[in-house]
């Protein structure tokens, strides 16, 4: 396979993920209109339907790098592939609450995960020059995946399918899996395995043969200074900066309730007065364009700029967008237009 051949499979087979991902994110949204006069959900059970997946994606994000390690980057995304597909399926098929929180919360499982596997994957098999922009891409179709979740909700609301709005997710899974085992494992999970041949062989299809020697080497280097590492250093100078960093960073930017407004949009736009399958399904959607659009910027400018410019701006973005939703809330919304 050519190195352009291979970095193309990388990024089709992790975009497909995202979109897997993305859809997986928001599909409930549009189901649990449905689903709360099928099952005679209470507000609370409407939540715990929501909130089990979230709970799985705790677990999930906590082991997923013991599972990379344990059986390969490869393996880990074919069972990612296989868990979204298995579990959205048991979601559409589900004859009770109990039933549909079990799938929700090993759904969340796997796209706990996929979180954490997915970027690895990328990073460790995509050739050098293009690395950036397929990971950005990865996050453009993970984007695309949540406005495919409200428009396919929109497209089946009039029958009422929410089982098809849970279950559509399986057939890109399905279909993602074989491109997924026709590809290698990464040069860095074959290092660690003490696979030398092998590694040098996957980075020869990704780079020139100087600079496949070169990446080697490195790679080599920084696993033999990981297996001298402890957690503990993580705590400790010249390496606690960065840990508070990226630590706070994920921390500020779950606490500003994205994820919440990508759960409930249907209930907020219902609660602000608008109705119908347009009103509750398609403006969601339409809001998350402008997260489309942010990405898709990084994905042009990631490689020509650097990561720090584009990441620094996306801070100053979301505090500037905090400050106005703070306002909003302060004056009562209306008095600031």
């Amino acid at each position: 396979m050519s190195r352009n051949r291979r970095a193309l499979a990388v990024g089709l087979t992790a975009a497909t993920v995202g979109v897997i991902y993305g859809y997986d994110l928001s599909n409930i949204a549009g189901a649990l209109l449905f689903l709360t006069s099928q099952f005679n959900l209470t507000t609370h059970q409407q939540e715990l339907v929501t909130t089990a997946a979230a709970i799985g994606e705790i677990a999930g994000a906590l082991g997923g790098g013991v599972l990379a390690n344990a059986i390969g980057r490869k393996r880990s995304m074919v069972l990612v592939a296989a868990g979204y597909a298995a579990f959205a399926v048991m979601a559409a098929m589900s004859v009770s609450v109990p039933m549909l929180l079990l799938a929700r919360l090993l759904l969340g499982v796997t796209i706990g995960l996929s979180v954490v596997v997915v970027p690895v994957f990328v990073a460790e098999s995509a050739p050098a020059k293009v690395r950036g922009s397929l990971l950005v891409a990865y996050q453009v179709a993970t984007v695309a995946g949540i406005i495919g979740g409200y428009l396919a909700a929109y497209l089946l609301a009039g029958s009422h399918s929410w089982r098809w709005m849970l279950g559509l997710a399986a057939i890109p899974a399905v279909l993602v899996i074989g491109p997924l085992l026709r590809l290698p494992d990464t040069a860095r999970w074959y290092l660690l395995t003490g696979r030398v041949a092998e590694a040098r062989e996957v980075l020869r299809q990704m780079e020139t043969e100087a600079d496949a020697e070169r990446e080697l080497a490195e790679i080599a280097r920084a696993l033999s200074e990981e297996r001298g590492g402890a957690l503990g250093e993580m705590l400790r100078r010249p390496y606690l900066r960065a840990t508070v960093f990226l630590v706070g960073l994920g921390f500020f930017i779950q606490i500003t309730g994205i994820n919440a407004i990508v759960y409930y949009s249907p209930r907020l736009f219902e609660a602000m007065g608008f109705s119908g399958d347009f009103g509750l399904l398609v403006l969601p959607a339409l809001v998350q364009v402008a997260a489309l659009a942010a990405v898709v910027v990084a994905l042009i400018l990631v490689d020509r700029v650097g990561r720090r410019p584009i990441l620094l701006s996306g801070i100053a973005i979301m505090f500037v967008g905090d400050v106005v939703v703070m306002a909003a809330l302060k004056t009562g919304g209306g008095s600031m237009f």
